[in-house]
């Protein structure tokens, strides 16, 4: 499978997987699916209304429509860069830096998802208002997801982000959030001067360290944290590293 390299923020660098092209084409059909199965069963309720109510069929067509005009952004924002066809395909959004993209980040994807997929332009064909020829440019973000290195559409390009592939199933995992228990007793306050960015990365930096049993970049990546914060530490590199993401979800809910 195709890998990249992302620093992570701590000047080490990460290989993050990056999701198939066949994997990220199937969540998009999955996620139209979806869309197409809500606007039929909401367009069948809105028509089975009285016709003394057509000034509010109108009100209400409208209404229907704005899921699915921010369906990919809110979902994204919502659930970390997923979307129903990625959650269910394994594939994520990040940064190029390797953590989770910012809200500004995932609406410029969005907004640049109609220079991916101008499926506008066949109507505009249709309509004589361009050339037969136009309809190439309708396969852009496709050619440009098989031809960048780091298989991305024009969207994450701008934006800066990549799709990455994850078999990580618990919506828990997905985030900077770890579960602590009662009584929880934290080892190191140093940890909020680490930024988002950071605890992202760190996050990120677990799950690989335990998918590939690489102890090495925990060890790494454990005494580049403590230089940073002039801290020291007797845990395991990797239980260090746990520890750090326990002690930040302490202080942050106090």
């Amino acid at each position: 499978m195709l890998t990249v390299k992302l620093d992570t923020g701590f000047n080490i660098e990460v290989d993050f997987p990056i999701s198939p092209f066949h994997r990220r084409m199937f969540a998009y059909c999955i996620d139209a699916l979806l869309m197409y199965l809500y606007l039929i069963l909401s367009l069948r309720i809105l028509h089975s209304l009285p016709e003394n109510k057509i000034t509010e069929k109108e009100w209400i067509s409208i209404l229907i429509g704005i899921p699915v005009l921010i369906y990919y952004p809110a979902m994204e924002i919502l659930t970390n860069g997923q979307t129903v066809g990625k959650k269910l395909l394994g594939i994520r959004v990040i940064t190029l830096e390797g953590g989770q993209a910012s809200i500004s980040q995932y609406l410029l994807r969005w907004i640049f998802r109609s220079a991916d997929f101008p499926i506008w332009i066949f109507f505009s064909i249709w309509a004589g208002a361009l050339p037969w020829y136009s309809s190439v440019f309708v396969f852009s973000g496709i050619a440009c997801v098989i031809l960048s290195d780091k298989s991305q559409r024009i969207g994450d390009i701008i934006a800066g982000t990549i799709v990455i592939f994850t078999r990580s199933k618990t919506s828990w995992q997905d985030t900077v959030f770890t579960e602590i228990e009662a009584g929880y007793k934290p080892r190191y306050p140093q940890v909020m001067q680490l930024s988002d960015k950071d605890l992202n990365s760190l996050k990120m930096i677990i799950e690989t360290v335990k998918k590939n049993n690489n102890h090495d970049l925990a060890f790494r990546i454990a005494e580049r944290i403590k230089w940073k914060l002039n801290m020291q530490g007797d845990q395991d590199a990797l239980d260090f590293l746990e520890s750090l993401l326990k002690d930040y979800n302490y202080y942050s809910s106090r």
